[in-house]
């Protein structure tokens, strides 16, 4: 019989907490109450984790722990406790469930893990965003067309659970059968959302602020970001690089506009920059960063991306506010090994 070791991988934060939630549910309706636990790796020592795991409880029928920051697993003590542990024919009714934001973790790790009970969650592609979004609002009882799907997904972290928690306000505030519009999105969601990366580009691409100004408000913001519940650096580069992606787009309708003037409506609109809002926030980045800027930074946030991956979380939070400064300060130059700060 397979050990009741779980691992759930990968950036879909939605579907992925979906499959965590089944695995609890299954628990439950097979054995009754479940003594539920979480802990963050980066926190909680695994062989702390493991001695609960392994301990039981007295007052309920079974343990489930959801351990995160799996791909932090490395070490050979803390695997070999793990192996024996699956070698040992565990209860049933005793189940660890490994998380991770990255799509893979140590290839000794991963070995473990019984086949059937592992899951990589990838983000969903654009169309498939779309589908989500529509059937989510028809499933209840809303119509939303397609200009504020495309809105929607400009403006929060495009994962399902993201998605799920901040459209679900809409349910609040219209009644049935109403059909969402751009100007409901613009009404609702500009106010009183959570910061996560497109908050974040919106600050630092305001031509209304100066440097200064712009690149303070990306710091607070990512400030805000990361003492989340659910910070996680690999949604928020991957945020960032959906925005620089649409400002190297936005450029390139530009060049090919015939007048000089920047893009036409219609191909701003089939190019999916469907609202007056979303034109606006494009039109003033293109006036911050030129297209070979945008370009660097996309490469300065893979590259943001994989230090990060390679080095753990130790030096996290200094490599994204190093990031932040290059691609506010510097365009997408990289900081030299000294340099003088800012004169703020």
């Amino acid at each position: 019989m397979a050990a009741p070791v779980y691992l759930y991988t990968g950036p879909e934060f939605g579907e992925r907490d979906e499959a965590v939630q089944a695995v609890k549910k299954s628990l439950k309706k097979k054995y009754g109450n479940i003594d539920e636990h979480s802990f963050y790796l980066v926190e909680t020592p695994f062989a702390q984790i493991m001695t609960i795991l392994q301990s039981g409880t007295l007052f309920s029928d079974g343990v489930c722990i959801v351990c995160k920051n799996a791909e932090l697993l490395k070490k050979k003590d803390d695997l070999e406790t793990l192996k024996n542990w699956c070698e040992s024919n565990p209860e049933p009714n005793n189940v660890l469930i490994l998380i991770s934001d990255e799509i893979s973790v140590d290839s000794k790790l991963d070995k473990l893990i019984p086949l059937a009970n592992k899951k990589k969650f990838y983000e969903l592609f654009d169309n498939k965003k779309m589908d989500w979004l529509v059937n989510f609002f028809n499933k209840n009882g809303f119509r939303i067309n397609s200009d504020a799907c495309s809105l929607i997904l400009d403006m929060i972290e495009n994962n399902t659970q993201s998605l799920k928690n901040e459209c679900s306000r809409f349910f609040l505030l219209f009644p049935k059968e109403h059909t969402i519009t751009c100007e409901d999105v613009e009404s609702v969601l500009t106010h009183n959302r959570e910061e996560n990366a497109f908050t974040l580009f919106d600050a630092i691409s305001s031509s209304q602020a100066d440097l200064q100004k712009r690149f303070l408000d990306g710091v607070e913001i990512l400030q805000k970001i990361r003492l989340s519940k659910d910070s996680s650096s690999v949604s928020l580069i991957a945020g960032l690089a959906s925005c620089f992606r649409k400002l190297s787009l936005w450029h390139n309708l530009a060049k090919k506009s015939p007048y000089g003037g920047g893009p036409s409506e219609e191909d701003l609109r089939s190019s999916g920059f469907a609202s007056k809002l979303m034109q606006k926030q494009y039109r003033n980045a293109a006036k911050i960063w030129n297209l070979p800027q945008a370009t660097a930074i996309l490469a300065l946030l893979a590259s943001t991306d994989m230090e990060i991956r390679s080095n753990g979380s130790t030096l996290e939070d200094l490599y994204l506010q190093k990031m932040l400064y290059e691609i506010v300060v510097k365009k997408g130059a990289q900081t030299a090994s000294y340099e003088l700060p800012l004169d703020f």
